[in-house]
């Protein structure tokens, strides 16, 4: 279990990465497909169409990625890149990494993931060793990523309008309590389940939260000088009828899709045509669903916004298609500066 401490500064602190991380999504597919070709992992419907219509295997598309990526716990930090605004920017500071952070992190590997003569020269800061880093990345994204990309950007937005709406309606606790069904919030610790125990003080450095299509668990990258990051699945479904499959003997399929539908918060009307039904009954569906407390609505001049409540999400959680396989959380091994203590394991 890793536990993350707040104190007042971090509650002031908490912001919403406004995208994906291109260059970590990328590593993070590479893990999940690796984990699915050995049948550890299951994929969202979307990567499987991917899959379909994507030419090449994995190791073609991938190269020297499958090095440095195995299929299931540590991804090198520097792989990862949180604050790059694009998959370019990610790319050329992963290839600008210094080579004492290269050589630490590529120890973690697994040997056999260090034993090729290509990661060896990666770990002493080899100017072709980084060449072809950068371009078996820019490689795999333009032949993987790039066609499913649009409809990745398209989840993440509507997961950040949902996670907004949620702190803008309940708060922080709101924000914390529904962020994953496998979190657990006991303020001020967020309890977030991987492998060990560690104690993560955030210091008042705050927390930066990241949406994940390829993570299947939360992931933690503390940084001793910056915002700690914690990446958590997106949520994906509501493009799929499996809400209204599953809650509809308990709801009504309509208003079970309704209730998906609303994973993206709108207005009466955009229901209404999401839905495939007349604005009269959108608007009793919503009636229904908030009076049952799955949603609320708030008004906006002659229009009204609808959203999920977290009982409405939880109601929903059930309808995540990704493995719920152990996803190891990463504390960094480096010390904080400063007195904030470091992460500390148990």
């Amino acid at each position: 279990m890793m536990r993350l401490h707040f104190t007042d500064a971090d509650f002031r602190r908490i912001t919403l990465a406004p995208t994906l991380n291109a260059l970590g999504e990328a590593m993070l597919s590479v893990r999940l497909l690796r984990a699915a070709s050995i049948g550890r992992s299951r994929l969202r419907p979307g990567v499987q169409q991917l899959q379909r219509r994507v030419k090449g295997s994995l190791r073609e598309r991938a190269g020297v990625l499958l090095n440095l990526v195995p299929a299931a716990g540590f991804v090198p930090e520097f792989l990862l890149q949180p604050d790059a605004d694009d998959f370019a920017t990610g790319v050329e500071l992963a290839r600008q990494t210094p080579a004492p952070k290269l050589a630490a992190e590529l120890g973690v590997l697994p040997p056999a993931a260090r034993a090729s003569r290509w990661s060896r020269e990666l770990a002493t800061g080899a100017a072709e060793a980084r060449r072809i880093l950068a371009g078996d990345l820019h490689g795999y994204f333009g032949s993987s990523l790039a066609p499913l990309w649009p409809q990745l950007q398209a989840d993440a937005v509507a997961d950040r309008a949902l996670r907004a709406e949620t702190l803008l309606r309940g708060g922080i606790d709101a924000l914390l309590t529904t962020l994953n069904a496998n979190c657990r919030w006991q303020p001020p610790v967020l309890h977030i389940p991987i492998a060990g125990s560690y104690d993560v003080p955030l210091c008042g450095r705050g927390l930066l939260l990241i949406p994940s299509y390829f993570a299947s668990e939360p992931m933690v990258m503390y940084r001793p000088d910056q915002s700690t990051v914690l990446v958590y699945p997106l949520y994906a479904g509501g493009r799929s009828s499996g809400p209204a499959d599953a809650l509809g003997p308990l709801l009504g399929r309509t208003r079970a899709t309704v209730l998906a539908i609303l994973r993206d918060p709108a207005t009466t009307t955009a229901v209404a045509e999401r839905a495939g039904i007349s604005l009269g009954s959108a608007s009793q569906h919503a009636t229904v669903l908030r009076n049952a407390g799955l949603i609320s609505t708030t008004r906006m001049g002659s229009a009204v916004l609808h959203a999920l409540t977290p009982l409405g999400e939880t109601l929903l959680q059930g309808d995540s298609t990704v493995s719920s396989a152990p996803y190891r959380g990463v504390a960094s091994r480096r010390s904080a500066a400063g007195p904030c203590p470091r992460p500390r394991s148990r």
